[in-house]
This record gives C-alpha cells, sequence and structure tokens, in this order.
C-alpha cells in the first residue's frame, strides 16, 4: 500500500513504506523529547512510537514536578491511517512533526479530557549524532538490533496542566531528543517481549548501562557504556561535540571512568564523577549534582496500570493519571531505567544535563553482590 512517503526519492528496498522488511513484532520505531527546567522545579517528556508489525502507534506526554508529582498521558491508535502528510505523525489529539529534517521538530497536545496540553518545539543547535551501531545475538537469537541519533537544542513554547499554563522560558531550559529504530529486546527499550514457550535469556551476574549527555556553552560531551558486573565493557560510544554555527566536527571520546554515589537502598545516581579520556590522550573530569528524575516506565517503557507501548487498545485509546514518583513502592514495577536530571561541572564551566542509567545484579565495586 502506498503512503505519502513513497513520495521521497529514499527507497532503499524495491517495495513501498507500509511495512518494513522484517516481521519481528518487536520492530519499533520511537521519538522522544525530554528537558527540564534548570531550576530542576519541572521536567517533561514526550514521544510517539510505531510497531509496523503490529499495526500500533502510540504517543504520551509526562509532566514531573518537584517533589515528585508526575502527570501521565498515554494514548494509542493504529499506524494505518494515522499519518496526516509527510513528516507528521497523529495519536488522537497528540501530533508529531519534522519541520526541518534533523534541525527542527514539534510535539503538540491538543486540548483533551485529561487536562493537560503542551507544544514544544526544538531547534537543533548542535549537531545530530549517531549511536554506535547495537547489535547483540543471545542464544542463536537476535536480541538487540537497533540504531539511534540524539540531538540538543533550544526548545520554545508552553506546558498547561488543568488549566495552569507554563510559558517556555528557552533561556532556562535544557533540551533534546532521540530517534531510534529496530528491534530491541523486553521493556527497557520500550519493545515487548519475544513472546512465550521460548528458552529462558541468560541471566548475567550483573549489568551496569549508564549514558551522559552534559551541555555546556559551546560544546556537548556524550558518552554512553554498558558493563559488566566486574566492569568489563560490551558496548561504547563518545564524542564531544559543537554548535553546528561553528562548523567544527566532533571529538572524539574513547573511554570514561566513573565514581559514582547511590541514594540509600536505591540505583539511583546520588551524585560522583565521570572521568572522560579524549582520542589526544587528555582527560577531563565532570563532576555530577542531580536536580531531579523522571520515569520513562509510567509512559509505557515498561507495563504499567496494565498498559505498555506496543499493547493494541483500539482506535482511540487515550487514559491518564498522576503519582508521586518520588515513592519507591510506585516506582517500583518500572525502575528498569532511571533519567536523572542534573547540574555537572568541567574545567571551570557549569552546564546541565542527563543521566540515564539501568543498573541490576552484582556490582561488587559499588557494593551491590546480588539481585
Amino acid at each position: 500500500m502506498l503512503t505519502a512517503h513513497d513520495e521521497l526519492l529514499c527507497h532503499q528496498l524495491p517495495t513501498s513504506f507500509d511495512h518494513v522488511d522484517q516481521s519481528d513484532l518487536r520492530w519499533v520505531e520511537r521519538i522522544v523529547m525530554y528537558g527540564f527546567d534548570k531550576s530542576g522545579d519541572i521536567n517533561v517528556m514526550t514521544g510517539l512510537a510505531r510497531y509496523p508489525n503490529r499495526n500500533v502507534t502510540d504517543a504520551y506526554a509526562m509532566i514531573t514536578r518537584r517533589g515528585g508529582e508526575t502527570r501521565v498521558v498515554r494514548m494509542s491508535t493504529e499506524i494505518l491511517g494515522s499519518d496526516t502528510g509527510l513528516g507528521h505523525y497523529t495519536v488522537g489529539p497528540y501530533t508529531y512533526s519534522v519541520e526541518e529534517p534533523l534541525r527542527r521538530v514539534r510535539s503538540q497536545l491538543r486540548a483533551n479530557e485529561q487536562g493537560v496540553t503542551l507544544d514544544l518545539t526544538l531547534t537543533g543547535e548542535f549537531p545530530a549524532y549517531e549511536q554506535t551501531p547495537a547489535f547483540h545475538r543471545e542464544r542463536g537469537r537476535i536480541k538487540e538490533d537497533a540504531r539511534r541519533f540524539y540531538q540538543n537544542g533550544r526548545v520554545e513554547g508552553y506546558i498547561e496542566v488543568d488549566g495552569e499554563r507554563l510559558d517556555i522560558d528557552p533561556d532556562r531550559w535544557w533540551f533534546g531528543r532521540d530517534h531510534s529504530w529496530g528491534v530491541r529486546n523486553g521493556p527497557g527499550g520500550g519493545s515487548l517481549p519475544e513472546g512465550t514457550h521460548m528458552q529462558p535469556g541468560e541471566i548475567p551476574d550483573g549489568v551496569l548501562y549508564y549514558m551522559g549527555i552534559f551541555q555546556f556553552d559551546d560544546h556537548i560531551v556524550h558518552f554512553a557504556q554498558r558493563e559488566t558486573s566486574i566492569g568489563q565493557r560490551w558496548q561504547f560510544e563518545g564524542e564531544i561535540l559543537h554548535p553546528i554555527d561553528t562548523g567544527r566536527p566532533a571529538n572524539t571520546i574513547i573511554d570514561v571512568e566513573h565514581e559514582l554515589k547511590f541514594r540509600e537502598q536505591r540505583r539511583l545516581i546520588a551524585g560522583g564523577v565521570f572521568t572522560i579520556l579524549r582520542a589526544d590522550r587528555s582527560s577531563t573530569s565532570i563532576e555530577v549534582t542531580p536536580l531531579c528524575d523522571f520515569w520513562p516506565g509510567l509512559a509505557g517503557y515498561q507495563e504499567f496500570n496494565g498498559y505498555a507501548s506496543g499493547h493494541w487498545r483500539g482506535t482511540d485509546f487515550i487514559d491518564g493519571f498522576t503519582v508521586d514518583s518520588s515513592d519507591p513502592d510506585v516506582v517500583a514495577p518500572v525502575s528498569l531505567v532511571s533519567e536523572t536530571l542534573c547540574e555537572v561541572r568541567m574545567d571551570g564551566k557549569v552546564g546541565h544535563g542527563l543521566v540515564e542509567m539501568v543498573f541490576m545484579g552484582a556490582y561488587p565495586r559499588y557494593g551491590y553482590t546480588g539481585w
């Protein structure tokens, strides 16, 4: 079946854009926008995901205030017929638009019965940059085969909850986005499980994954690393990016060391230092101070209240709720992926950014001995 995207001169297979080249039900394409007021008083995460082999597209908006009050709206429909034109994707009252490729995107949540609206336009001030390809197999099965790119920039617009409107001051907000596609295993990436009656997966002693995106006035430091329980690295990426208008190429980061502190009885970062090693062998330490947290699992990255991204919910599903995400018991079911927004200091400069983390099982260096 032809779609609007078949007008573009970008086909890579002798077929149309209404399907992907494999039938894996986990195949997902996802966008997410996220950011916060640098005071830490409020943050927002919003996005959309499409599961072409399930004919499901869903979207969400999540607003978290200092202290943990979290308001979530979740929407779902079918893919067929939900696109409103090239670069425009709609789920009920939600629309995501690509206004200028690799430079400017917009998320809009129009008036709805859940009492939450927003209109956020992100203009990239730094180049979009690619993730290291993620391809991992386990016991003969592809566990992950995905790509992603990130971008940071200037956000404009507003957020409104129950008639209380907050106009965004771009100078006070840190904001970014990512766009991913492919196969990912389990709920951490927003993908659904493979199915039942399958050989159980391997259970490692422990896993530590962390990502940092730290923005200063004249550059961004980005890195991501996956480690075993004893600190052996099995995937890494890292770069330093400069504003688009400088024309400067990115610099490579070849290694990252960490000395972290965690909150009592929770695997949430409480502070610490990341030390980056550049390609020229120079090193710099980045001190991290958490300001606030948010939990993607509440919005659909994991199952919560019977809902997860990719579940079929019909053509006009919408729901919403408010929870206290500072309560460990509330977020326990969705605690696989944590997001901590931070103030950071490096070489006398102050910046802001995000630490994303998955931390499970043993990691003796930090005092964790098991699951």
